[in-house]
Formats: structure tokens, C-alpha cells, sequence
């Protein structure tokens, strides 16, 4: 989440006339993220959380996201429930914008989660890799492989004035990537950005989902390699270290759903040194390439560095959760 667009009192008073929802109290807007425009909105005295769409979404993705996130929730999985409009629809156009208000997901989002938290969360996205295999709605995966290597040429050039070895860390990790890469793994719909805070808890117990603007269909185990990445490392930059109790935990919670197979194992160290390179190249790509004017959060590339080198060097499954 972010604030890219800045909207004034009237054109959210505006906005809210083609809802039957209320009138206006209060707005805030969030500067978490990096991807969309967002608000906080008060409205009646409910809370409610208005998208502007930017930069990377697609207008023609908008009806991926919005039936994901109604499906999930008529099959009580928790995650904010799109908005219907005074048409019927659940994305409006505004000022040259597509929008979207959803509800507000009580709970709070935790900077470092427990081993306790891991399963949860496990169990969790194993539901959600569950109960969308019954959904009849598709999105092909913009960031995945074969995507990274045109992402590399765009940053290449310039790359090294955030860390002088990056260019020939990202083509070495991406050589071996690209040679290893699974074709052939279980695949749906996976979220794709569950970072901490994108994960909802309250007291101390999983609440929800959030920001689903990167979901699409891909293979579920690389889903676990981004939350290996996000989730199971300690520390800050150079002194990283991958939390093995964490990921072991996040791999028993899921297998509770969806058991992993033998395939997905024996391909997880590819698939995780991939995720942490997927995440490097979008965080060079946006520290690069601020927007001016933007109330905005980039997040740290160099955090990746020192998870690259860890998926590099380890041998195979064991080292990821025994």
C-alpha cells in the first residue's frame, strides 16, 4: 500500500455517492506498500479501505482480484470483501482512475512472527491453495521467471550504485535459476506477497489476508519459497539468518491441508533462491525509479543479498525444514 494519488475531502465524498455505504467521516491515507494508492476511510463510523489502482496492476486484472477476494470469503476464508457500487460492480471509474473500496480486516499486521505464527499461517495459505482450486478464474504470473531476466537488462546499467556486485550477483543467481527451474510442479492460484504485512493477527492468533494485487496462477510451492524468504529469516541485512524452527513449523501447519510432494521438495531450494531474486530485482527496479511526489515506503534491496547467498549455498530440502 502507498499514496500516489492525492485525493482531497470532496473527491472521496465524490467517489462515495456511487455507494450505498454512508457518508464520510474521516479519511487517512496509508503509506505501507509500494504498489497502489491507498485510504483509510471511515465512513458511518465503519472502516473501509479505498484502492486507486497504479502503476503495475492492470485494469483488465481488476476482476481476477475482486472475484478472488468475494470467492474466498462466501468460503469464510479471511480477507477483505469487495464493495458492490450503486451499478452492481465492485470497481469503479474515477478522475482517469480504477478503484476499488473493500472492507476493513480487523487485526494488525506483526514485524517478526513467532514459530506459533509460522503454523498458522501455514495452515492457512494451505486453505487458501484448497479452495481456490475450485475457482474458474485465471491470472498468468507477470513477475515469474521468464520476466526477471528483461527486469535485470532494465536495472543493469545502474544497478551498482546500491551495492557495486550487484550486476554480477543477480546474473549469477539468475543463470542458475534459469537452468533449474521446475517445469512441472502442482499449480493454482497462490497470493504471491506474503510478506508480515500482508498477514493479519489478532491476540496473537491469525485474523486474515491481505493485498492481493499480485495473486495469480503459478506453482503453490513457490508460494512456501516466498514465505520462506519473507517470513523465516532473522535479523537485518548482512546479519541474516535463515530460521529453520520457522520454516519447519510454516511446512507442518501446511502439510495439516495440502501435503507437499516429493517433487515440491526437491525443488525447493530453486524455487526459494528464485523468490529471493524476483524480490531483489523489483526492489532495485523501485529504488531506481522513485516517483516523485509520492508518499511512498521502497523497501531495502540489500535485504535479499544475504537470503540469495543462503538458498545459493544450501544442498537440498533438509536444510529448509530438516
Amino acid at each position: 500500500m502507498a499514496v500516489y494519488t492525492k485525493f482531497k475531502k470532496e473527491n472521496i465524498e465524490e467517489i462515495l455517492l456511487n455507494y450505498s455505504i454512508g457518508m464520510l467521516n474521516s479519511f487517512e491515507g496509508i503509506e505501507e506498500g509500494i504498489e497502489n494508492t491507498n485510504y483509510f476511510l471511515l465512513v458511518d463510523n465503519k472502516k473501509y479501505i479505498l484502492t486507486i489502482y497504479e502503476k503495475r496492476v492492470k485494469s483488465e486484472d481488476l476482476p481476477f482480484f475482486s472475484n478472488l477476494m468475494t470467492g474466498l470469503n462466501e468460503k469464510n476464508f479471511k480477507c477483505p470483501i469487495p464493495i458492490l457500487n450503486k451499478q452492481k460492480k465492485t470497481i469503479t471509474d474515477y478522475a482517469g482512475k480504477k478503484l476499488m473500496v473493500v472492507t476493513f480486516l480487523e487485526g494488525k499486521a506483526k514485524q517478526i512472527l513467532s514459530p506459533q505464527n509460522c503454523k498458522q499461517v501455514g495452515v492457512e495459505v494451505a486453505k487458501m491453495h484448497s479452495i481456490t482450486k475450485e475457482f474458474n478464474i485465471t491470472r498468468k504470473n507477470d513477475l515469474s521467471i521468464s520476466s526477471w531476466r528483461k527486469l535485470f537488462y532494465s536495472v543493469k546499467a545502474e544497478c551498482s550504485k546500491i551495492h557495486k556486485d550487484l550486476p554480477k550477483l543477480i546474473e549469477t543467481n539468475l543463470n542458475d535459476v534459469e537452468k533449474n527451474w521446475p517445469k512441472n510442479l502442482p499449480a493454482g492460484i497462490i497470493h504471491a506477497d506474503l510478506f508480515s504485512d500482508n498477514i493479519f493477527f489478532e491476540n496473537d492468533q491469525f485474523s486474515g489476508l491481505i493485498d492481493f494485487y499480485f495473486s495469480c496462477n503459478d506453482f503453490y510451492a513457490l508460494e512456501i519459497a516466498i514465505c520462506f524468504n519473507a517470513l523465516c529469516f532473522d535479523g537485518f541485512q548482512n546479519n541474516l539468518s535463515f530460521n529453520v524452527t520457522k520454516a519447519k513449523n510454516f511446512i507442518d501447519g501446511y502439510n495439516t491441508i495440502r501435503k507437499l510432494t516429493d517433487d515440491e521438495k526437491m525443488n525447493i531450494k530453486v524455487l526459494s533462491q528464485g523468490a529471493a531474486l524476483r524480490f531483489l530485482l523489483t526492489r532495485v527496479f523501485d529504488t531506481l525509479n522513485k516517483v516523485e511526489g509520492a508518499i511512498v515506503k521502497v523497501k531495502d534491496p540489500i535485504e535479499y543479498l544475504k537470503r540469495l547467498e543462503f538458498h545459493k549455498n544450501s544442498r537440498n530440502f533438509e536444510d529448509y525444514f530438516f
